[in-house]
């Protein structure tokens, strides 16, 4: 079936497993899970597959082994897939609305060698610092996990020390629930949000890029 947007059962599926976060929940309402949330999701991923590439859907269920809060499922659904100039996409519903956001959620070590020298040189880092600016003007938000203080090698003073703390950058936007989102229109904003962060992971894909180390040596 076509996209038509999430219906309202999706956000009342999640406000539920808010207040209730168990087995005895889910099983009651996996079927509307299934037709409400994990279907529109399908059909969404199908529709921006052509300009976007292909993006994975989350397993449901949390990682609840080395966390105190021992909740079973996650409060919303999100999927992820990577472009091939290295940047991330990503897109999630809960019963806060929508969230769309793209970039380098978490870099690896040879990422990271090349975004710091990026960020250092003063053509580079200024590009960067115009790219984040416009991006935040659009009305979206720069985030990502950042160390306290400037990497070793690097001047607390830098004068771009904020963006150095930066392991990860990433820019999108949190969307409240509107009738867009029950609509075709849905998967219109998606697009027009990671098609406006493009200044920033445009910015990442030329000076940072896919990792070239194995997988176990990345961390």
């Amino acid at each position: 079936m076509a996209f038509r947007g999430f219906p309202e059962e999706a956000l009342e599926f999640y406000e539920g497993l808010e207040a209730d976060n168990s087995k005895t929940y889910w099983t009651d309402h996996k079927a509307t899970y299934d037709a409400a949330v994990l279907a529109p999701m399908k059909e969404l991923l199908a529709l921006v597959a052509a300009e976007f590439g292909e993006l994975k859907i989350f397993r449901p269920y949390r990682d609840v082994r080395f966390s105190k809060d021992k909740a079973p499922y996650k409060t919303n659904i999100a999927a992820a897939g990577d472009t091939p100039g290295g940047a991330s996409l990503y897109v999630a519903l809960s019963a806060d609305g929508l969230f769309a956001g793209s970039g380098y959620y978490r870099m690896a070590k040879d990422q990271l060698e090349r975004y710091r020298r990026g960020v250092d040189g003063d053509r580079a880092g200024g590009e960067l610092v115009a790219a984040v600016n416009e991006v935040e003007s659009a009305g979206f938000d720069v985030h990502g996990d950042a160390l306290k203080t400037a990497p070793r090698g690097y001047p607390r003073g830098h004068p771009r020390v904020e963006l150095l703390r930066h392991t990860g950058v990433y820019a999108g936007r949190q969307f409240r629930v509107a009738k867009w989102l029950h609509a075709k229109a849905c998967a219109d904003k998606i697009v027009e949000a990671w098609r406006d962060v493009r200044p920033v992971t445009a910015w990442l894909d030329a000076h940072v890029g896919p990792s070239m180390l194995p997988p176990e040596g990345r961390r």
